[in-house]
């Protein structure tokens, strides 16, 4: 080989190397713009989210407009995210179309319900009569010897059913064909009283809320029973019992299969356990409570204001007794509670505010029609106004 081709081949590894750090240098500036494309992504992403998050509004935009013939003595429950209407006369639950699912016709003095995911019970308070439905319609009408105090129905429609017939008290437990499954009676005379029930998603739980007087004072025993293996090997299917001195707890509620919460006169207790209770956590109330309203995932406080400026002070917690919202509202209410999405929906007839579960106030509108009921429809901030004489689905603007 001579010396001039070994130059000539010496030229050609040069060229080589040189055209393969350019090709590294062209990769490392493809590689640069996409990163900083992703990161402007990102940053935009970002963006919009936060201005979705923070962004408030006090209009909207009419998509749909269904006339109906609601009545001013009805009321209206958001069920499986369709309208349930039910008044003295009857129930008529239709869809966000206003198209009719079912109805039923019956006559109670105080219809009231409980629900618990596709089944609801419509009862009678202080009559005799309970309508289990779920979503396609009637499954079973109960009729009860004794007047009805409460009920509360699971989630493969067992039905719990605490009555009262002058000073004696009764629980029974039935299926959803209404076969009975088990029942149990207090008397009023030995000084312990039943005022509330709950019955665990699965109904293999179920607790009972007395007031004892027998002191002479009036305290709080809570009973836990469990209806399966566990229970069994226990007196009575009893798996715990809470008492609380000088305390009324008026209410208490299964707010998920294994969570329980217990509404005092002076706080609100979480007691948790898949079979035997645990006391979990519990909350002093910081001033006089106006309304208590749940959902699985949440619980709500509204406390009364002494300040001029705010009417009521809305404080919530997730089914851990985690505080992760707190607000002031102006409207003097007639309703509260957790719309299909977590939001906080506050109105009357004439004024409602929607906060966000972070604590924003993502709406506030007073109308000149009067209002029955709010929905989220299930899609960015669409929602049905439930309004006299017209269904109206909106979106905020």
């Amino acid at each position: 080989m001579t010396m001039a081709e070994k130059a000539g081949f010496k030229t050609v590894e040069t060229d080589l190397e040189e055209l393969n750090e350019k090709i590294a240098q062209y990769r490392k500036k493809i590689l640069l713009r996409i990163l900083i494309g992703v990161a402007v992504a990102v940053v935009i992403g970002i963006g919009v989210f936060l201005f979705m998050k923070f962004r408030t509004y006090d209009s909207y935009v009419i998509k749909d407009t269904i006339e109906t013939g609601q009545e001013s003595s009805s009321m209206f429950y958001d069920f499986c995210d369709n309208i349930l209407e039910y008044s003295n006369d009857g129930a008529v639950y239709k869809d966000n179309k206003g198209n009719l699912i079912w109805n039923q016709a019956f006559e109670m003095t105080t219809p009231m319900v409980n629900q618990c995911q596709e089944y609801i019970a419509i009862y009678d308070k202080g009559g005799t009569e309970i309508f289990l439905m779920d979503t396609k319609g009637v499954k079973q009408e109960i009729k009860t010897s004794v007047p009805i105090k409460t009920v509360s129905v699971a989630s493969q429609g067992t039905i719990a059913v605490l009555m009262r017939e002058k000073v004696n008290y009764f629980i029974k437990l039935y299926d959803k064909k209404g076969k009975e499954l088990a029942n149990g009676e207090y008397y009023g005379n030995q000084g312990c009283i039943p005022i509330d029930i709950a019955l665990s998603y699965d109904a293999q739980k179920m607790a009972v809320d007395m007031v004892d007087i027998t002191s002479g004072k009036s305290d709080t025993n809570i009973t836990f029973y469990n209806f399966g293996s566990v229970g069994q090997n226990e007196i009575n299917n009893n798996v715990g019992s809470f008492s609380y001195d000088s305390t009324i707890v008026p209410n208490i509620r299964y707010i998920s299969n294994d969570t329980l919460v217990a509404v005092g006169d002076s706080s609100v207790m979480f007691f948790s356990g898949n079979q035997k209770p645990k006391l979990e956590k519990t909350i002093d109330f910081t001033s006089t409570v106006e309304s208590i309203f749940y959902n699985e995932k949440y619980i709500g406080i509204s406390y009364s204001n002494q300040d001029a400026d705010s009417t009521h002070r809305i404080v919530v917690y997730n089914n851990k007794g985690k505080k992760v919202m707190e607000h002031d509202t102006e409207i003097a209410y007639s309703s509260i509670e957790f719309l299909s999405n977590n939001q906080i929906c506050v109105h009357n007839n004439y004024e409602c505010e929607i906060y966000s579960i972070d604590g924003i106030r993502k709406f506030k509108y007073a109308f000149d029609t009067t209002l029955y009921k709010i929905l989220y429809e299930g899609n960015g901030n669409t929602y049905y106004f439930v309004l006299e004489g017209k269904t109206q689905k909106i979106k905020l603007s």
